[in-house]
């Protein structure tokens, strides 16, 4: 059972991202943006020890680049402290739990909440919401314009996450 959910999410993943992509503004890097569609189970472990050495003292979270096609762009989050709350208006976010677990906070409001850029809010945390425990194992897709905040983290979480890009 665990495995046909696992296949459907990332079916479901796929689909998305092969649907008609929404048109992005080129950066000045974008001509020069590789295409990375293969992360070996061996990379995932060699990322994990880049971003475990690349973490700076009282940084929350070290992000690596792990997929990457057009738009659509895959990172490995090692969560070693509880971080900011975010909200991205344009964009869903789906998660999936590598290794560690947490407490994931949906929904709510965001606590001194100031905007990062065009379509991105972030807070100190949220009042009111939803708290859900998350593992290892465990896909989460959170909708675009949705408060959400990893509040507590057991150990160190890592995570695959993906923005997806909404009309």
């Amino acid at each position: 059972m665990r495995t046909m959910i696992i296949s459907l999410a990332f079916t479901l993943a796929a689909a998305v991202a092969l649907a008609e992509p929404p048109a992005r503004q080129p950066s000045p890097q974008s001509s020069d943006k590789p295409t990375k569609t293969f992360t070996s189970a061996a990379d995932v472990t060699a990322l994990i020890a880049k971003a475990k050495s690349e973490r700076k003292e009282g940084q929350p979270t070290v992000a690596e680049p792990m997929l990457e096609l057009g738009s659509y762009d895959g990172h490995l989050e090692y969560r070693a402290s509880v971080g900011p709350a975010a909200v991205h208006e344009k964009e869903a976010e789906m998660f999936y739990v590598i290794d560690g677990s947490a407490t994931l906070m949906t929904g709510g409001k965001l606590v001194k909440e100031t905007r990062t850029n065009s379509t991105n809010l972030s807070g100190s945390g949220i009042e009111g919401g939803t708290s859900r425990s998350i593992a290892k194992g465990d896909f989460i897709l959170v909708p675009e314009n949705t408060p959400h905040w990893f509040s507590s983290i057991n150990g160190v979480l890592v995570l695959f996450s993906m923005h997806v890009p909404r009309p």
